[in-house]
């Protein structure tokens, strides 16, 4: 495993294993594979839903709490110092630790401010080893990295081949805020994983295109959270420390960058709307169901 030390000191895996989009009745089964294959570090959020799935696997696999970099974020409808802090502490009530290694605002909108100095404080007392955001674009990061009392440590955000965030990257580095790529291989579109160039690459290293892939961000110093449900992918995603790519193929996959989303931008009007419609939608189930706060 590769490591990257955050700007407060702390180490982190550059490679973990994130667990969007798997359900609550396979997350528990996924994370104690991940963790059997030798993954330690482990990415989940209070909108995923499987905080609970996730804490219990750590507590069956019997590893050592201090051996795993564990990962959770803030959502939207919590925003606002008091709800902040008190949906870290469920989520950590969820996750079974007393201590989280990293925090992240899920989001740039609504009082991020406010929920940002939650998380400030929560550091300072010990709770949180690193703080941070994800999904905030240079000009918001670089407002919170100069007024906050903390700078963020990690911006977790979209980086793969098709959409590789130079200019995301260069603020990122220029105040020490660490780059994490949520979507690592942009969950194949646009045909990623067929891509002539990078399965001529894989080919000559007798690896996969994925590999590929995540040896580029490693090489770039950028932290991947590869998902998948199937062991042997798991295993496959782990083996990438074995190989590197030379310069020649590393600028022949600079080339690909679309400059731009696979997905959405948050900068857009609509998707900010969308994102406002869904916390209502989340709120008002809660209200007729009673379901927990993090639901």
């Amino acid at each position: 495993m590769e490591y990257v030390t955050l700007s407060n000191g702390v180490r982190m895996p550059m490679l973990g294993y994130g667990v969007y989009q798997v359900s609550r009745e396979e997350c528990e089964r996924c994370v104690l594979d991940a963790l059997g294959a030798g993954y330690r570090s482990l990415d989940t959020a209070q909108s995923y839903y499987n905080e609970e799935q996730v804490g219990s696997a750590i507590q069956k696999s019997g590893i050592p709490r201090q051996d795993i970099f564990l990962t959770t974020k803030v959502w939207v409808e919590h925003y606002g110092y008091d709800a902040a802090r008190a949906s870290v502490l469920d989520s950590m009530a969820k996750l079974q630790t007393d201590y989280l290694d990293l925090v992240l605002l899920h989001q740039p909108f609504a009082d991020y401010y406010g929920a940002y100095r939650a998380l400030e404080d929560l550091y300072r007392e010990g709770q949180l080893r690193a703080i941070g955001v994800s999904n905030f674009y240079p000009d918001r990061l670089v407002d919170l990295a100069s007024f906050a009392r903390i700078r963020p440590m990690v911006n977790q955000v979209e980086i793969h081949p098709y959409h590789q965030q130079e200019e995301a990257k260069h603020w990122m580095d220029k105040y020490g805020v660490q780059a994490e790529a949520w979507a690592p291989f942009g969950e194949g579109r646009g045909g990623l994983f067929q891509d002539p160039v990078l399965t001529a690459i894989g080919q000559k290293h007798g690896k996969t295109a994925a590999q590929v892939i995540l040896r580029w961000h490693l090489q770039r110093g950028v932290v991947v959270i590869p998902k998948s449900t199937h062991p042997e992918r798991m295993q496959e995603n782990l083996a990438v420390f074995d190989f590197t790519l030379g310069e020649e193929e590393m600028a022949a996959i600079a080339a690909l960058d679309k400059k731009e989303s696979a997905f959405f931008s948050h900068q857009d009007p609509n998707m900010v709307e969308w994102f406002v419609q869904m916390v209502d939608r989340r709120k008002t189930r809660q209200d007729s169901t009673g379901e927990p706060k993090n639901w």
